[in-house]
C-alpha cells in the first residue's frame, strides 16, 4: 500500500510540472503570430512546414505564411503514369486515370512507391460500351468501335465510348423484275435468304455459298432473250458489294476460292493504315497498288481494308455483245488508220470480271493501279486490231458499255489506271471501211479490169476505129488497168508495218493514177480540137502525148519522192499517200483537181456546141431523138473525161455515207463505163465485134444492120462526127 501510494504521488508531481511549463511557454509566446505559423519567442513567429514567407524569421503581424507548391519543386518526382497534386502545406501523388496502384491505395508521396498499371476498362466492366460494339482497351483508356461489317448509325460519332452501330448492310439482291424472269426470281430469293442469315462467324462459307449460287444461275439456261446487259450490270454491281461486306469477316491475310465452274476469288485483307505497296495475287491476273487507297479517305470502321478480284467464265456470256465507247479516242483512231472507224468488233481475252476494294470511291484514285491480266492471243494480232484495258461503265437506264478512259496498256501488257470497276481485257477489231463500200469496191474494180481489158484489145484490133483519139483512150485504159490491178492486189498493208514493198505500191498507184488523170486531160484536149475547133488531126502529136501522159506523172512522183525522202508513201493501213504528211496528199490531190476542173470546162463547152451542130446538121430530127442522141453522147463525154471524179472534190466529210457511196460506184465502174460508151455504142466496133462472132462460130457474115431503117441511116449521119471521136 505504501509502495502504490509513493507511485501516485510521483505522477502528479510530474503532470503539475509540466503544466507549469507550458504556461511559462505560452507566457513566453506572441499572441499575434499569422495563421499556419508558430512563436519561437515572444517577438517572433516562424511558417510551419509546406508554407514559407518573405522573412524565414516573422518579427511583423502583416506578413503571412503561404502554401508551397511541391509539384513544382525539381526534386519531387511522381514517375510514369502519375500526377502530382498539391495540397495545403503537404502533396501527394496520384495514378493517372485509367491506372491504379498494385496496392489499391489512393496515393503516394514517394516516386519509389509508384506501382500504377493500366486498368483494363473492357474485361472488368468498367466501361460504356453499347451492346452493337466491341470494347478494345487502350493504354489508360477503352474505344468502342463496331463490330466487323457493322457501320456507325448517323450522329452517333460523338465520342469513341458512345457510338452505336447497325449490322451489316447487304444489296437488295432482285435483278431487273421487270423481266419477268422465272430464273432471276428464284436466284434472287435464294441469295437473300443466304444474306438475311448470316452469321459473321461463317463469312468464309457464305462467300463460297454466294459465288456457287452465281455459278448456278449462268451455268444453266436463263429464260431471257434481252436485257442480258442490264443483268450483268445489276449482277456484278451486287456481287462486289456483298464480297466487299463479307470481307470484313475473314482474317486478316489472303483469302482464295475456286468454285466447281472455275469461278475464282482473290481477297487481301490487311491494317487500312499499312503503307506498304501491295501485290495481290490471283491465277490469272495481279495487282499492285499502294495500300492506302483501299481504304479510301473514310476508312474501314474495323481498322482493316481489302482488295479482291474476282474472275467468272460465265459473265462474259453477258457481255458479248457489248458495244464500246470510241469518244474519247475515235479522232485518234481514224488519224491512225486514216479512215473513219465505222464498228468495232470485240473479243474479250480473260475470264477477269471485277476488281474491287473496301473504298467505294474509286472514280479517282489518289495514286495509279497496276494490273497485269493474263491471256494466251496476243500472238495473234493483226491488222486494224488493238489490245486494250477496259472497263464496264454502266448507263443510267440500267445497261452497259466498254470504256477506256482512265486506263491504258504499255508495250509490255500491263494496265495503269486511275480509278477501279470490272475491267477486261479486248481485242477490238476495228473496222475502218463500210464492209459494203468494200464490196462495192472490189467487184466494181473485177468487172472493171474485164472491161478495160476488153477496151485495150479493142483499141488494138479494130482497125476501122484506130485514129489519134483512139490511141489516147488506149493508154487512158492501160493506166486505168495497171492502177486498179496495183490496186487490188497490194493497197492493203497487212502487218501494220511500211516497209519497202508497201512504199513502191504507194508509189506505182501514185503514178498510175496520176497517169490515167492525164491522159483524160489529153481526152479534153481531144474533143476540144474535134468539137470546138473543129480541127481533127490537127491536135497534139503522139510524141507530145505520152511526154504528157507519162512524163508529167514521172516528173510528180519524182519529186515528190525527193521532198519527203519515200516517207510519204504508205500507211499503216493501207499503201497509199499518208495524208499525215503536211501539203503531200496535194502531189495527188492538185493535179487532179485541176484537170477534173478543166475537163469539166470542157465538157460544157462540148455539151453546147454538140447542141448546136444537131440543129445544123439535121434541122428536121425530132425533138426527143434529139435529147436522147444528145444526152448519151454528154453521158460518154462526161464518163471519159473524168468528171465523176469530181465527187471527191465535195467529199469533204468522210461519214457522208450517201456520197461515199456514189463516189465509190461511179468511179470504181469507171472502167464498164468506159467500155460501153467507147466500144459497144461505136456502130464500127460493133460490127467489127459481129464479123469476129461469124468467125467464130463459123456463120455466113452479113452486114450489121441498125433494127431502124431510114431515120436510123439519117441518125448515124448525124452522129458520125462525135461518135469518130468515141
Amino acid at each position: 500500500m505504501t509502495g502504490a501510494s509513493c507511485h501516485l504521488l510521483l505522477v502528479v508531481c510530474i503532470l503539475l510540472s509540466l503544466s507549469g511549463a507550458g504556461t511559462q511557454k505560452a507566457a513566453n509566446c506572441a499572441r499575434w503570430c499569422p495563421p499556419n505559423s508558430e512563436c519561437t519567442s515572444i517577438r517572433s513567429c516562424i511558417c510551419k512546414p509546406g508554407f514559407n514567407s518573405e522573412k524565414k524569421i516573422i518579427t511583423n503581424p502583416a506578413e503571412n505564411c503561404e502554401d508551397i507548391n511541391e509539384c513544382l519543386l525539381p526534386e519531387v518526382s511522381c514517375g510514369s503514369f502519375a500526377t502530382c497534386k498539391n495540397s495545403e502545406g503537404s502533396y501527394a501523388c496520384v495514378c493517372n486515370p485509367g491506372y491504379k496502384l498494385l496496392s489499391g491505395a489512393e496515393s503516394f508521396t514517394n516516386q519509389s512507391e509508384n506501382t500504377c498499371q493500366d486498368v483494363d476498362e473492357c474485361s472488368s466492366g468498367q466501361h460504356q460500351c453499347h451492346s452493337s460494339t466491341i470494347c478494345n482497351n487502350t493504354l489508360g483508356s477503352y474505344k468502342c468501335r463496331c463490330r466487323p461489317g457493322w457501320k456507325p448509325i448517323s450522329r452517333s460519332l460523338d465520342g469513341p465510348k458512345n457510338t452505336i452501330c447497325q449490322e451489316p448492310a447487304f444489296p437488295t439482291w432482285t435483278l431487273l423484275p421487270s423481266a419477268h424472269s422465272q430464273t432471276l426470281l428464284r436466284f434472287s430469293v435464294e441469295v437473300q435468304n443466304l444474306l438475311r442469315d448470316f452469321n459473321p462467324a461463317m463469312a468464309s462459307y457464305t462467300i463460297q455459298k454466294l459465288i456457287d449460287a452465281v455459278d448456278k444461275l449462268l451455268g444453266g439456261p436463263l429464260d431471257l432473250e434481252t436485257q442480258t446487259q442490264q443483268v450483268a450490270t445489276q449482277l456484278l454491281s451486287n456481287l462486289e458489294q456483298s464480297l466487299r461486306t463479307l470481307a470484313q469477316f475473314l482474317p486478316k491475310g489472303p483469302f482464295t476460292y475456286t468454285s466447281p465452274s472455275n469461278t475464282e476469288l482473290s481477297l487481301m485483307v490487311k491494317e487500312r493504315d499499312n503503307k506498304d505497296v501491295t501485290t495481290v495475287q490471283h491465277s490469272q491476273a495481279w495487282m499492285k497498288l499502294d495500300w492506302a487507297v483501299t481504304a479510301g479517305a473514310k476508312g474501314s470502321e474495323n481498322g482493316y481494308s481489302m482488295a479482291g478480284i474476282l474472275s467468272s467464265p460465265n459473265i462474259k456470256s453477258l457481255l458479248a455483245n457489248a458495244s464500246l465507247d470510241l469518244e474519247q479516242t475515235r479522232a485518234t483512231l481514224e488519224d491512225v488508220y486514216g479512215s473513219p472507224v465505222r464498228r468495232v468488233s470485240l473479243r474479250l481475252l480473260s475470264d477477269i470480271n471485277s476488281i474491287f476494294l473496301t473504298n467505294t470511291d474509286t472514280e479517282k484514285l489518289a495514286s495509279n493501279v497496276t494490273f497485269k491480266l493474263n491471256f494466251t492471243s496476243a500472238e495473234s494480232v493483226k491488222e486494224r486490231e488493238e489490245l486494250m484495258c477496259a472497263f464496264w461503265k454502266a448507263r443510267e437506264n440500267g445497261s452497259g458499255y466498254w470504256a477506256t478512259d482512265g486506263c491504258w496498256m504499255n508495250d509490255t501488257g500491263f494496265c495503269h489506271c486511275n480509278h477501279l470497276s470490272s475491267f477486261a481485257i479486248l481485242m477490238a477489231q476495228y473496222d475502218v471501211q463500210d464492209p459494203r463500200l468494200e464490196l462495192i469496191t472490189k467487184v466494181g474494180l473485177l468487172l472493171s479490169l474485164v472491161c478495160l481489158l476488153l477496151c485495150i484489145l479493142t483499141f488494138l484490133l479494130v482497125k476501122p476505129i484506130q485514129s489519134s483519139r483512139t490511141m489516147v483512150h488506149l493508154h487512158l485504159c492501160i493506166s486505168l488497168f495497171l492502177g486498179s490491178i496495183i490496186f487490188l492486189v497490194g493497197v492493203e498493208n497487212e502487218g501494220g508495218k511500211v516497209g519497202l514493198r508497201c512504199r513502191l505500191v504507194a508509189v506505182m498507184l501514185h503514178f498510175c493514177f496520176l497517169a490515167a488523170f492525164c491522159w483524160m486531160a489529153l481526152e479534153g484536149v481531144e474533143l476540144y480540137f474535134l468539137v470546138v475547133r473543129v480541127f481533127q488531126g490537127q491536135g497534139l502529136s503522139t510524141w507530145h502525148r505520152c511526154l504528157i501522159g507519162y512524163g508529167v506523172p514521172l516528173l510528180i512522183v519524182a519529186i515528190s519522192m525527193v521532198a519527203v525522202k519515200m516517207d510519204g508513201y504508205g500507211h499503216a493501213t493501207y499503201c497509199w499517200l499518208d495524208f499525215r504528211k503536211q501539203g503531200f496528199l496535194w502531189s495527188f490531190s492538185g493535179p487532179v483537181a485541176f484537170i477534173i476542173l478543166c475537163n469539166a470546162a470542157i465538157f460544157v463547152i462540148t455539151v453546147w456546141k454538140l447542141t448546136e451542130k444537131f440543129s445544123e446538121i439535121n434541122p428536121n430530127m425530132k425533138k426527143l431523138k434529139k435529147a436522147r442522141v444528145l444526152t448519151i453522147t454528154a453521158i460518154a463525154q462526161f464518163l471519159v473525161l473524168g468528171c465523176t471524179w469530181g465527187f471527191g472534190l465535195f467529199l469533204f466529210n468522210p461519214h457522208s455515207t450517201w456520197l461515199s457511196y456514189i463516189f465509190t460506184l461511179l468511179n470504181c465502174l469507171q472502167g464498164v463505163f468506159l467500155y460501153v460508151t467507147l466500144c459497144l455504142l461505136n456502130k464500127k466496133v460493133r460490127e467489127e465485134y459481129w464479123k469476129w462472132a461469124c468467125l467464130v462460130t463459123g456463120s455466113k457474115y452479113t452486114e450489121f444492120n441498125s433494127s431502124t431503117t431510114g431515120t436510123g441511116t439519117s441518125q448515124s449521119r448525124a452522129l458520125r462526127p462525135s461518135e469518130s471521136g468515141m
